[in-house]
């Protein structure tokens, strides 16, 4: 197995930018503002042959007694106890902090090896700007520079140098991305917990608490599994933090990333624009999609009518998804949402063979033939596979650029019913035979075939009294 490297400090101490530039991604969150990462996030690095998992932590507050900073801490505990080696970052410019010293006791009762990096020393004498860090009592002090990546190669070398790193063998990739999105403080957290088993995420009743894109393995019998919790994504005109923004964008790069997307709604609140609007960007992208609407639980037969005839009027072009109506909280439900997440999935990466896909062509026009537009009847011959997640036709034949957008929905039902395609989108592409010769110039006679033809005409005029 791949060694675990695990980055702990207190709040904008560069965490975050030492994973991005150990992952060599832009995967983690960077911005001057302290506790922007609340949650573990796991990441690939390598030195040399030497492969490792790297996992960022939230700023670690051990004093905090309350709230949010609370949750943050348990993770950063939890992913030190996970680790096989603890990064931890201190700041050279800020200097040496009672909180380091707390820190630094609660990670050498851990039984880990610590390394101590000492951030954003560029410019700076190494000796000096390590020098009072040596009070923590966790070894030399290394100086290094995240943003610049001056001392990170040599202090990963040291870090790893001890561990037995085994190359591990990279996945096969044929395991589902579920990304969960939806609204603020609808249980997207907690219905990744839930997933999981474990509070892998902060799952907090305050809007906003996941600002990061996290991304979580875990196997359910013998299936494996990535889930990716994202931020709530609100109306753009409610957006005002720059960090709010940069979540926005994780969650949109997120549901690309994804095979298939949760869509997570909130039975106790109105079907919002925003969600209409969010489902429809998840069909623009082509993701296959379940629909858990959430906190089902404690609800009246009234307001669950209600909430069905809702969603049948604003989510009615999501007809091909599955809908759950679930408690993330109390896991009923749950369980049937990764059974239709599997279906999904299966449905999105579906092989279509070329004569089945013929077969069901014909017998769609047999039914149901394409109207004409103008002088001519668009005639579809055969159709195959375009590509996967989504599953495309392309559908071959003459004057099909005069399929209407009604016929296009007609075949793309026909093909979804009879392949059984449940929960991903499908799209049906239209390629109009050329005629080779169409815009081919006729060739300028000779002079002898010029003669030819003026000795044929006159022979015509004669023949019928011309």
């Amino acid at each position: 197995m791949k060694p675990t490297v695990v980055l702990v400090g207190r709040p904008n101490v560069g965490k975050s930018t030492l994973f991005n530039r150990l992952t060599k991604t832009r995967d983690a969150l960077v911005h001057d503002q302290p506790g922007l990462t609340r949650d573990r996030h796991y990441g690939h690095g390598r030195v040399g042959d030497k492969p490792y998992l790297v996992v960022d932590t939230g700023g670690f507050e051990p004093v905090a007694d309350s709230g949010i900073l609370v949750e943050m801490a348990k993770q950063t505990l939890q992913a030190v106890d996970e680790g096989d080696v603890i990064i931890f970052l201190v700041d050279g410019r800020g200097g040496l902090t009672p909180q380091d010293k707390i820190i630094a006791d609660r990670l050498r009762r851990g039984g880990r090896p610590v390394f101590v990096a000492v951030n954003k020393t560029e410019g700076m004498a190494g000796d000096q700007a390590v020098a009072e860090f040596h009070e923590l009592g966790l070894g030399q002090p290394y100086p290094v520079s995240g943003a610049h990546g001056e001392g990170v190669r040599d202090l990963m070398d040291l870090a790893l140098a001890s561990l037995a790193v085994a190359e591990e063998e990279a996945r096969a990739g044929d395991h589902p991305v579920i990304a969960v999105v939806g609204r603020p403080n609808v249980g997207k957290s907690t219905l990744v917990n839930t997933l999981v088993g474990e509070e892998r995420v902060i799952a907090f009743d305050e809007p906003g608490t996941t600002r990061d894109s996290i991304y979580v393995d875990f196997s359910r019998g013998e299936r494996h599994y990535t889930l990716i919790d994202t931020a709530g994504v609100r109306r753009k005109g409610r957006v005002f933090e720059a960090v709010e923004k940069f979540s926005v964008i994780k969650t949109l790069q997120a549901i690309e990333d994804a095979n298939v997307v949760v869509l997570v709604l909130d039975a106790r609140q109105e079907i919002a624009d925003q969600d209409a609007h969010l489902a429809g960007f998840i069909l623009e992208a082509g993701r296959a999609l379940v629909v858990a609407v959430n906190k089902w639980d404690g609800l009246d037969d009234y307001r669950r009518d209600q909430v069905k005839r809702e969603l049948a009027r604003r989510m009615d072009f999501l007809s091909f998804a599955r809908f759950h109506f679930i408690s993330a909280l109390r896991g009923s439900g749950v369980g049937e949402v990764l059974k239709s997440v599997d279906a999904a999935y299966a449905a999105a990466m579906a092989k279509l063979s070329t004569p089945k896909l013929t077969k069901v062509l014909h017998e769609a026009v047999a039914r149901h033939a394409p109207h004409k537009s103008g002088l001519f009847r668009p005639k579809p011959k055969y159709a195959h596979q375009g590509g996967q997640n989504p599953p495309i036709i392309v559908v071959h034949g003459n004057h099909l650029q005069g399929v209407s957008n009604d016929y296009r929905r007609y075949l793309e039902n026909t093909f979804r019913a009879a392949f059984e395609l449940q929960g991903t989108p499908l799209r049906v592409e239209f390629k109009a035979n050329v005629n080779p010769y169409e815009d081919r110039k006729p060739k300028p006679l000779t002079q002898r075939e010029a003669n030819k033809a003026r000795r044929e005409r006159r022979h015509r005029r004669k023949a019928f009294g011309g």
